[in-house]
């Protein structure tokens, strides 16, 4: 923990914001569910009666079945959900901002039955909504530093949470050029749709690289992205880095894969996959200087360095 604060420290006083994360839900064998049952909806076993999912998507045409125990929110309503604002006030005496993971889960989640095999088969239910927001300013304060993963089937009470909490969400650059037509969607995702209160990726752990995405597309997209990007596709990583940081969205990011451009044999995470992904690791070779000036030239370019550290909360 010292080693931990003295880099966060060191990071902070050059202008570096440390970004943890937080998964909305927590494994069956984890601690909590092993002392606190009452909180899970689980059988007299012990094993959950109904799992956390989402249904059919972009990466899953049966969904995605993941298994872990869903909260019973009424019972962690009734002790003003202690167990998030110390999850919280936990992860936030390590990193400075904090993305929480499916985060329209809050405003309503998919319940699959344990039995099923797949996710096709779930429901959705409502979330705790406002009410856990309103219980973790009352502790925390009202300026929670949060980014909201927003991706995926998205409604308009999802957004309208988002919104009352002014939490900046997530636009992916690799989902802006999905569609096959001659023309540009309307996507959200498109950097002229951008806002503000926004964090721009080129990809997060669950896609392919930016050049393992290029790599898959057809000709037809790709001659598209290079049309948008005003790019002639040598260093499309790169191109994507650039339109990142030029953008309006407060945050800009970006995989280290994507930065000293590597393929998708570098892809960290494939949803729906229970095996082969986390596997990628830096070496230290793959740090060369060259790409950390370009990377700072770009950043400076698009005035997002030298940036000012908010204080930390103290909560």
């Amino acid at each position: 923990m010292r080693q931990w604060q003295a880099v966060r420290a060191y990071a902070n006083a050059h202008g570096v914001r440390m970004i943890g994360d937080i998964p909305i839900f927590v494994a069956h064998d984890s601690a909590e569910v092993w002392t606190h049952r009452d909180w899970f909806q689980l059988d007299e076993t012990g094993q959950p009666t109904v799992i956390a999912g989402v249904p059919p998507d972009y990466f899953s045409a049966t969904g995605q079945r993941w298994g872990n125990p869903l909260y019973r929110w009424d019972v962690l309503a009734a002790d003003g959900y202690r167990f998030w604002v110390e999850r919280l006030r936990q992860s936030l005496a390590l990193v400075d901002l904090v993305r929480i993971d499916h985060f329209r889960g809050f405003a309503g989640y998919w319940e699959v039955p344990a039995s099923e095999r797949t996710a096709v088969n779930g429901r959705w239910r409502p979330g705790p909504g406002m009410d856990l927001f309103r219980a973790l300013r009352a502790v925390l304060g009202d300026d929670l530093p949060l980014i909201a993963e927003d991706l995926g089937f998205i409604t308009e009470d999802v957004s309208a949470l988002r919104n009352e909490l002014d939490l900046p969400g997530m636009a992916i650059l690799q989902f802006a050029f999905e569609d096959e037509s001659g023309g540009f969607a309307e996507s959200a995702f498109l950097p002229y749709n951008h806002r503000r209160r926004l964090a721009v990726y080129t990809g997060t752990h669950d896609n392919d690289t930016v050049l393992g995405w290029w790599d898959g597309l057809s000709q037809k997209l790709r001659d598209k992205v290079l049309r948008y990007l005003r790019s002639d596709g040598r260093e499309i990583n790169w191109d994507f880095i650039a339109t990142a940081l030029a953008s309006v969205a407060e945050l800009a990011l970006f995989p280290l894969q994507d930065v000293i451009g590597l393929g998708t044999e570098a892809r960290m995470n494939r949803p729906g996959s229970g095996e082969g992904n986390w596997l990628w690791r830096c070496t230290e070779d793959q740090l060369a200087p060259d790409v950390a000036d370009r990377l700072a030239d770009l950043s400076a370019l698009y005035g997002r360095h030298p940036h000012p550290v908010p204080p930390t909360p103290t909560a």
